[in-house]
């Protein structure tokens, strides 16, 4: 580490040293250098370079700092220069330490299992150990449709875990969809070419949803299994047992209103079961009809 008594700095003279390049980034542990000139005509009685790591040589008004490992989450070399009467003109060379996320992981906020269409979800972004976080964008995405991108206003440049929350309604067509995210450091043109990016899992999202019939239609329900031994079927609606129906196709030639409701399936032999649920809404045609009524009596009239 070098040091040097600072009596006048201006670090907006026009003579000030100049930096190239002008702004580093570079991923930790990894090598890097700069060079920091001064115009000929200059007058001065010092030239130097602070710096916390790394070595530097001087060649006339040129200074090369040179670092074999970058170990230093915050580091800002200043070259200057200082004359006779101890005005000093200094340089600041801005510097980008950056790290990849180790993992990034998507999950529901306090939620496993099938989610129900209309009902609200909180999806979570975990990014773990990634620096710096304030330049990291995080996209969630639903299939290949981006949902949302989100920023972090953290401002620590060491690396940390940071979790992105967003929430979501599902919808009828999101059933078998997958959710996931990607966490990408936006670094400038200073960076690398290709931005680190990480990816998640893919979650896939199952969507309870209502069957819908009109009054009058016939429904079909379907939970056929196939097992050894083979299976024996047990159907509710709605708590109550339905005795007329021994295996896994249900059906009715015509719902009425009374048809609503909640259907289970259940499927067992020997060796286990499962249940199987399906949420039946019966709409009906009464308040169309008396729509056309009252039009066709207006048109009368």
């Amino acid at each position: 580490f070098q040091s040097f008594h600072v009596f006048l700095t201006d670090p907006s003279c026009a003579e000030k040293p100049e930096f190239t390049p002008s702004r580093l980034v570079v991923k930790y542990g990894d090598a890097t250098s700069a060079r920091c000139s001064l115009c000929e005509s200059c007058s001065k009685d010092i030239f130097d370079l602070e710096r916390a790591l790394g070595d530097h040589t001087t060649n006339g008004t040129t200074i090369v700092w040179k670092v074999k490992n970058m170990t230093e989450w915050d580091t800002t070399p200043m070259c200057y220069f200082t004359n006779a009467t101890d005005y000093q003109c200094c340089t600041i060379l801005p510097i980008t330490v950056y790290k990849p996320p180790n993992r990034v992981s998507i999950s529901f906020l306090n939620h496993t299992g099938p989610m129900f269409m209309g009902h609200d979800y909180t999806l979570q972004c975990e990014v773990q150990k990634v620096a710096p976080v304030e330049k990291l964008s995080v996209t969630f995405y639903r299939g290949q449709t981006a949902l949302a991108q989100l920023q972090s206003n953290n401002k620590q440049k060491k690396p940390v875990t940071e979790i992105f929350s967003l929430s979501i309604t599902p919808r009828k067509e999101d059933n078998g969809l997958q959710y996931w995210c990607e966490a990408k450091l936006e670094l400038g043109p200073e960076g690398p070419e290709l931005p680190p990016l990480v990816t998640s899992q893919r979650a896939t999202a199952t969507v309870f949803y209502p069957i819908t019939v009109t009054v009058g239609n016939p429904l079909q329900l379907n939970c056929s299994a196939a097992g050894n031994p083979g299976p024996s079927y047990f159907w509710l609606h709605s708590l109550h047992r339905l005795s007329t129906f021994l295996d896994g196709l249900l059906y009715i030639k015509s719902v009425t209103s009374e048809d609503e409701g909640q259907y289970v399936c259940m499927v067992s032999n020997n060796l286990g079961y499962i249940n199987v649920t399906f949420n039946v809404v019966v709409k009906s045609e009464f308040k169309l009809q008396t729509v056309l009524c009252f039009f066709l009596l207006y048109l009368n009239l």
